[in-house]
C-alpha cells in the first residue's frame, strides 16, 4: 500500500490518483496488497479479495517491528520502501496508526472476518511462529 499511497519523494499521492491505481489493481484477476490505506479502500479490498490474511500479532511485537525497521532504515532503505520517502516520517506515522489500531482491530472486526470467511479463505496469524510458518509454507520458493 505504501507504494500506492506515497510518491517517490515521500509525499502522499493525490486521492484521485490513488483511487484509480487501487481500483485498477483490485479489479484485476490476481493481486496481493499489504497494508491499510484509506478506510474505504480497505473495505473494497476486503470485499474483492478471495483470500484474507489477518496478521493479528501482539501490539508489543508490532511496535518492535516498526522500531526495528526504523533502526535498520538509518543504514539501508527497507525492502519495498518508496524511493525518497523518509523512514523516520513513515515510522512515526506507523506508531500513530498502531496507537489507533485497538479501536479498529477488535472483536467486531474479527466477527466481520469470520462472516467473510463463509465465502473466502481466511488465515488468522497470531504469533511470530505462525507468521514464519505461513511464510515458509506459502511464500518461499520451493527448493525441491
Amino acid at each position: 500500500m505504501d507504494s500506492l499511497f506515497y510518491q517517490a519523494d515521500g509525499d502522499v499521492v493525490d486521492r484521485p490518483i490513488f483511487d484509480a491505481a487501487h481500483d485498477k489493481i483490485v479489479a484485476s484477476d490476481h493481486w496481493i496488497l499489504d497494508g491499510f490505506g484509506p478506510m474505504d479502500a480497505f473495505h473494497k479490498r476486503l470485499e474483492a479479495a478471495d483470500t484474507l490474511i489477518y496478521i493479528d500479532l501482539p501490539y508489543a511485537m508490532s511496535y518492535w517491528f516498526v522500531t526495528k525497521r526504523l533502526l535498520k532504515g538509518v543504514m539501508i532503505k527497507p525492502q519495498g520502501w518508496p524511493d525518497g520517502a523518509s523512514v523516520l516520517k513513515g515510522s512515526l506515522q506507523s506508531y500513530r496508526v498502531l496507537k489507533m489500531c485497538p479501536k479498529f482491530w477488535n472483536q467486531d472486526f474479527m466477527a466481520r472476518l469470520k462472516t467473510l470467511a463463509d465465502y473466502k479463505t481466511l488465515y488468522v496469524i497470531r504469533c511470530g511462529a505462525e507468521l514464519n510458518g505461513f511464510v515458509d509454507s506459502y511464500c518461499r520458493p520451493d527448493d525441491g
